[in-house]
């Protein structure tokens, strides 16, 4: 579905001064129903980075209204669930959680619960909710997300419950507030929804076509992040190859990426998702000359066989593909690769599925975001004949694994006594008093240091690989 070149479509300053209004309407009533300390609100992402960086505006305006966060959703005065709909297993996850609060609902009578995001942008789901979950307050898609005020407001001054998951033509809104959990590491959003329609994906139902943020907008808000201290910067969109197509602005991805390394300051560049059907050489060329681009490529090829990527509606063959990570290997021969894939697409014959297998040997990617086929309803591909049984594909994606760890492993081990620039992100899962970063190629280290590095760069020497962890040492 192509979109011709138009002006980009923004929410209006009356709108966005109604929403402000609200929120001081919210703050009057909040002051009133606890006089004593302020509301506080619990909110969890589903998803992707897009959904987390949705989940930061959100907040920025609930802070607005006087709301602080907390962690514990029995203390919470309000619950949002900000959802995902790309798999079953994540659909089935949130149902789950929006089932446990209605005890806690139960015993306090005033919290309000809300749940938005991709999910509820299917009618299908929102009317379920309706049905059988009448103690969830709110409930808004992706496109209302400028409009959480006023939504909010409704449900304190009326009471009823409050539905808006009409899908609109999706204007941007500029000016929401952020609220930043880290203010080193941070999301900065480029474009939002997607074109390509790929067969056994939900996104462009839910997140609608392809509209591309203002340049000078993009860059205004990465000057405040990096004056705010950032010292990563990941550029998001459903596709980021596609930004720019269908505006006026003149400015593609590649040029977009050149416009930010220009800005002064001590940060790297990184971003997600690109799709192959529009990754090209000169995006490529211009990662490998602005120093501040980190040399990591997410770049997910979904199978290796081309009569699978036809019925995915992928738009790109496995040579077109193979061609492109030559030459991006050649301009950055020190780039890291990463990838996502889809075991036992509709109809995937076992031959067929060891292409993707031979693939990942070809590749040898740092890391890999496998998962097993999914029917999403509305797409193509839940209609599809899918004869193979989901045990067998469960081997497959064993098989996979497998290969993929060894590869890995031995990355990793080549790694070994090599120095890196990494950016610490904080301590181990393992809380063991050791802390972690991820290298410019996006891999993780170890190593021993002061919680006074957290959000800073060091220098880590790789001491030991144990499988595909990496252990290292901090380098004076």
């Amino acid at each position: 579905m192509s979109v011709s070149a138009e002006k980009i479509s923004v929410v209006s300053p009356e709108e966005m001064r109604i929403q402000r209004e609200y929120i001081e309407k919210i703050k009057t009533i909040l002051s009133v129903r606890y006089p004593e300390s302020s509301p506080k609100a619990y909110v969890h992402t589903y998803g992707c980075q897009g959904n987390v960086a949705d989940s930061e505006r959100i907040k920025g305006q609930l802070f607005e209204m006087g709301y602080v966060f907390t962690e514990n959703r029995e203390e919470a005065d309000f619950v949002l669930f900000n959802t995902c709909a790309i798999r079953e297993h994540a659909e089935d996850r949130v149902f789950g959680n929006v089932g446990a609060l209605k005890p806690i609902k139960n015993l306090k009578k005033d919290m309000i619960i809300a749940l938005c995001g991709c999910m509820m942008q299917q009618k299908h789901v929102s009317e379920r909710i309706k049905r059988s979950y009448p103690y969830v307050n709110l409930v808004f898609g992706t496109f209302a997300i400028h409009r959480v005020p006023e939504l909010l407001y409704k449900v304190l001054r009326g009471g009823k419950r409050v539905f808006e998951t009409e899908e609109t033509k999706g204007e941007i809104a500029e000016g929401l507030p952020v609220y930043r959990d880290r203010e080193f590491k941070t999301w900065l959003p480029i474009m939002y929804g997607c074109n390509n329609f790929c067969s056994y994906c939900v996104v462009p139902y839910v997140r609608g076509r392809e509209r591309s943020r203002a340049p000078e907008e993009v860059i205004k808000e990465a000057k405040e992040l990096i004056s705010l201290g950032a010292k990563e910067i990941t550029l998001l969109g459903q596709n980021v190859n596609s930004y720019g197509k269908n505006s006026l602005s003149g400015v593609n991805f590649p040029k977009l990426l050149e416009m930010i390394n220009e800005l002064p300051g001590n940060f790297k560049i990184r971003f997600m998702t690109s799709h192959p059907k529009d990754c090209t050489k000169e995006l490529l060329d211009t990662m490998a000359r602005c120093e501040k681009v980190a040399r990591h490529l997410h770049l997910p090829f979904q199978s290796g066989n081309n009569r699978v990527l036809k019925e995915m509606n992928r738009g790109y063959s496995r040579e077109k593909y193979l061609e492109l990570i030559v030459y991006a290997k050649k301009v950055m021969p020190d780039i890291s690769i990463t990838s996502d894939i889809i075991v036992g697409f509709p109809g995937e014959t076992y031959e067929e599925f060891k292409d993707t297998l031979s693939l990942i040997e070809e590749v040898r990617f740092t890391s890999l975001f496998t998962f097993i086929f999914s029917p999403r309803e509305g797409t193509k591909a839940k209609n599809m004949p899918d004869p193979v049984p989901y045990s067998e594909k469960s081997k497959w994606f064993s098989e996979l694994l497998k290969v993929q760890e060894r590869i890995a492993a031995e990355r990793c081990k080549g790694m070994v006594g090599k120095t890196f620039e990494v950016l610490v992100e904080g301590t181990t899962k393992e809380n063991d008093g050791r802390l972690t970063g991820r290298t410019d190629g996006s891999i993780n280290i170890d190593f021993e240091g002061d919680e006074s590095l957290i959000g800073e760069y060091v220098r880590v020497k790789v001491t030991n690989a144990l499988n595909w962890i990496l252990s290292g040492e901090i380098q004076k």
